[in-house]
């Protein structure tokens, strides 16, 4: 099981983000502690709130003393709504909040059910309850509670599941947006490219792409970012989703921040040189283009090839998860282009290229050119985890991406948190 502590300023945002699902018929109150009771046993956000207001009125200096925890079990657990409660009450109590209002919701919206609580970090005298150490006494509790209710240890899952970290899009699983977000959220932090193409061929092995929108909005010109889900075949597989529902950071200035930075970065390093001697040898020893992306693979590179209708190459791009970067061929050298491949694979025009440098720690496979299998090029996911010792950081930054399924169900509830700033400004303009 693992848990996830967030703070905020904001108690009505996070009682009535919960609370929605409850009266969508997604999810459902399963405890309440210090909370007043109503006839009915059902509840309003406003009446939930009057609990908590005595602590929040003694409390002077603390800013974010809002509480929105929740507990993640293994998508394998079968955990019982009686189990759940008494996981919350004891979670609760070991942290130091059980003395504390606090309620308890059950989502039931995606193939995994797990709990919220939402509570306040304030005393009833408005002092603020000791945070020190909270995550590694989080840990410990998950791992207690873990052994306690004979539950799947989160550490074996770390350990199992570094080819799940990131997951393929699958549309047929349904709650899609949480599924695109679960990946973009994160594939900026760990991968280098510089351009819109260069991402979208990132993102096209987790079965997405985006594509620019232009507009005009009071007579200034305006553009923006949609994200589309894809199928097996590379085809749309469901509408598409606005870059502002999964955050700031997913947007068109945001990426267009990032490719700056790594152009700069990228500009003078040996990486470009190793992968492009790395594809040179491939492009040399292999005789179509399965045999050349299996080899590829086989060292830790995706290759993205774009066709037009008449089966035209008209773009390919290399994805070096070695040194987590991205590159067009062209970038990489002129002799690598579209238009180089284009002539080998479909006219059998071999180019004669010239290797500049001998990969480094890189093994060549072999050319096989029996009839191959089809690609699975998800097959990346073996290299996200392939030097522990130099990537410590990332590995400890992985854990926060773990959550089973990794449903990103933060980006639901931060929608729905911008919903509501929007909505008080249109009132305050109104006004």
């Amino acid at each position: 099981m693992i848990a996830k502590i967030g703070r905020s300023e904001n108690l009505y945002g996070a009682l009535a983000y919960n609370n929605l699902k409850v009266e969508k018929e997604n999810g459902q109150i399963l405890f309440t502690n210090k909370i007043i009771e109503t006839l009915n046993g059902a509840y309003t956000v406003a009446q939930l709130t009057q609990s908590f207001e005595p602590y929040l009125i003694a409390n002077r200096n603390t800013q974010y003393h809002t509480l929105h925890i929740s507990l993640n079990p293994d998508p394998k657990d079968k955990v019982s709504d009686d189990k759940y409660r008494e996981m919350a009450q004891e979670y609760m109590r070991e942290m130091g909040y059980g003395e504390q209002p606090f309620v308890v919701f059950k989502h039931t919206d995606i193939d995994r059910s797990h709990i919220h609580i939402v509570s306040v970090c304030v005393d009833e005298q408005g002092k603020k309850i000791s945070d020190k150490f909270e995550k590694m006494r989080s840990m410990n509790v998950c791992r207690e509670l873990e052994r306690k209710h004979h539950l799947i240890p989160a550490t074996d899952k770390e350990r199992n599941q570094t080819g799940k970290v990131f997951r393929p899009v699958d549309y047929r699983a349904g709650d899609v947006k949480s599924q695109i977000a679960s990946v973009i959220r994160h594939l900026p932090n760990y991968y280098q490219f510089q351009t819109l193409g260069e991402y979208n061929a990132l993102l096209s092995l987790f079965n997405i792409t985006t594509e620019k929108v232009e507009g005009e909005l009071h007579g200034k010109a305006q553009q923006g970012l949609l994200y589309i889900p894809l199928d097996e075949k590379g085809e749309r597989a469901g509408h598409p989703f606005k870059a502002s529902l999964f955050g700031k950071n997913a947007g068109l200035p945001a990426l267009e921040l990032h490719f700056t930075k790594c152009k700069t970065t990228l500009k003078d390093t040996s990486t470009k040189q190793t992968l492009q001697s790395a594809v040179t040898i491939a492009l040399q020893s292999t005789n179509n283009e399965q045999a050349f992306k299996k080899q590829l693979g086989g060292q830790g590179i995706n290759v993205v090839v774009r066709r037009n209708d008449a089966g035209r190459i008209y773009g390919i791009t290399f994805i070096d998860h070695n040194s987590k970067s991205v590159w067009n061929g062209s970038r990489l050298s002129k002799e690598l282009s579209a238009n180089t491949f284009n002539d080998y694979w479909n006219n059998n025009i071999k180019a004669d290229i010239k290797e500049t440098a001998k990969p480094q720690k890189r093994s060549v496979t072999p050319n096989d050119t029996n009839e191959l299998p089809a690609e699975q090029p998800h097959h990346f996911f073996d290299f996200l985890n392939t030097e522990p010792k130099q990537e410590d950081g990332l590995i400890e930054a992985f854990g926060g991406l773990l959550i089973p399924d990794a449903q990103g169900e933060d980006y639901e509830e931060q929608d729905f948190v911008n919903k509501m700033k929007k909505k008080r400004k249109r009132q305050r303009g109104q006004r």
